[in-house]
């Protein structure tokens, strides 16, 4: 078998109509099944009532944007499945309300459909590897990997899925450092993102885990990477 086939089923949300035919027609030559939706209302509709290995998704769309489709599967729907943002915007500030309504990742257009394909693959393989049904214990922070969940002082925390992932490696090697490149490496695989993704995805989990809390558990080290503990004040 080669290593494309049979390589997942993927929905794209995508009104330019020349965008989604490519890479529509793309994926399916290496190996994917595609669905389809012109709109976000359209898109969500088929996002929650049907299970997908990944979603490609505009940021902007009609009837309904690609951040409130986010908002909504993770939200109301209650759905993980890894959402690839497709966004013309560029700023940091772009980027964290993308991630922070639950995108994992995304592409700025014009993007490279083989870059697209690299990093569905990555975001598949991190949704379907194997988690160790262990609860994580740090300080007042608890995480059940199985059920996707996570609380702090008996608060639960409502955390996108690359959060939780992020929650989950910090807290299996607290209190060590993780370095960047370890984390990055992770979840993403070799498809490895930009600088700002991490740091927008660290810089929203601690607004969720730390600022409502009176003692921050997530650090980071300068030139080193990050660590999930508690420390003496």
């Amino acid at each position: 078998m080669r290593e494309h086939d049979h390589a997942g089923l993927v929905l794209i949300v995508e009104d330019n109509r020349n965008i989604s035919e490519m890479v529509g027609e793309y994926l399916e030559g290496r190996g994917f099944e595609v669905d389809y939706a012109a709109d976000g209302v359209d898109g969500y509709r088929l996002a929650s009532e049907n299970v997908y290995d990944a979603i490609v998704l505009d940021l902007m769309l009609p009837r309904l944007d690609g951040i409130e489709v986010c908002r909504r599967l993770r939200g109301e729907a209650r759905k993980a499945t890894p959402i690839l943002m497709l966004t013309a915007r560029d700023t940091l500030d772009d980027k964290l309300t993308g991630l922070s309504s639950g995108a994992d990742d995304y592409l700025t257009k014009p993007f490279a459909i083989r870059e697209l394909e690299a990093r569905l693959h990555a975001l598949i393989r991190r949704e379907r590897r194997q988690v160790g049904g262990e609860v994580l214990r740090v300080g007042d922070l608890e995480l059940d990997p199985a059920q996707l969940r996570a609380s702090r002082a008996g608060h639960e925390l409502q955390l996108s899925p690359i959060a939780l992932r992020l929650l989950a490696i910090l807290m299996r090697e607290s209190p060590k450092v993780v370095s960047r490149q370890d984390i990055e490496h992770e979840i993403w695989g070799d498809a490895l993102p930009d600088s700002d993704t991490l740091r927008s995805h660290l810089y929203n989990l601690r607004k969720v885990l730390d600022k409502p809390f009176g003692r921050p558990l997530l650090h980071t080290v300068q030139g080193a990477g990050y660590r999930l503990a508690e420390l003496a004040s």
